[in-house]
């Protein structure tokens, strides 16, 4: 697919094709778009974003069933809040703060993602799962279904990391972020989502506990999880 607007715009690998795909937002889809991601038979959208970049781009996929999952963005509020302190940011600065943020998906917003396994065990109807720019939230949540099918660390993390090749940010021809930091926001790092991991590692045990404890994944419900997806 040559998609104009979603860049990022992806089959989840080692599920059954044609169920589930990632994406970042659809708000800015043109008709040819929209027309190509029709034809996959995708009615259900799972959309992550937050209240206000939900209003700023509405999604433009027809008829479509779309489920708000909103996890609100903090990156960006908590680099201004340096920035107007006079901090001057470094790149260790901003890879902390998207650390930062992994661990709060795992430790402010499991209840999302769990809500999330609940759509996807309801039916494999062809689906789509977008935040904004379909790397972090996205990425967290393709890795846990990834990793709760059983595929290996290195399966999540070469998938995590096709955004860098496949995500092209609009944004970055017209920011004033100093470069650096613009580069680190744009893309994802393995250290990133190992943030997530050891999040869980910490509050849960191992990604088995999450997926038990956390995300209310039995047995049963991965049994068919399995059954619905692979």
């Amino acid at each position: 697919m040559q998609l104009t607007g979603p860049t990022n715009f992806r089959p989840l690998p080692l599920v059954r094709p044609h169920t589930l795909f990632r994406s970042e937002h659809l708000g800015a889809l043109d008709e040819d778009d929209a027309r190509q991601i029709q034809a996959l038979g995708i009615t259900r959208v799972l959309d992550f974003r937050g209240v206000n970049e939900r209003e700023e781009a509405v999604c433009r996929l027809p008829d479509v069933k779309v489920h708000s999952l909103a996890i609100e963005p903090t990156v960006v509020q908590n680099l201004v809040a340096l920035l107007d302190a006079g901090h001057q940011v470094s790149e260790a600065d901003i890879v902390g703060l998207m650390q930062d943020t992994y661990r709060g998906f795992v430790r402010e917003n499991t209840h999302r993602f769990a809500k999330f396994f609940g759509h996807l065990l309801e039916s494999n109807e062809p689906t789509v799962f977008h935040c904004t720019a379909g790397k972090d939230r996205t990425g967290f949540a393709a890795a846990l279904v990834l990793g709760a099918l059983g595929a290996s660390p290195d399966e999540v993390m070469r998938d995590y990391m096709l955004t860098n090749e496949m995500h092209k940010p609009r944004w970055l021809s017209s920011t004033r972020l100093p470069a650096h930091v613009a580069y680190v926001l744009a893309r994802v790092q393995p250290e990133f989502l190992h943030a997530a991991f050891e999040a869980v590692d910490a509050d849960y045990g191992s990604l088995e506990g999450y997926l038990r404890d956390g995300l209310a994944l039995g047995e049963p419900e991965r049994a068919r999880l399995r059954a619905l997806y692979t």
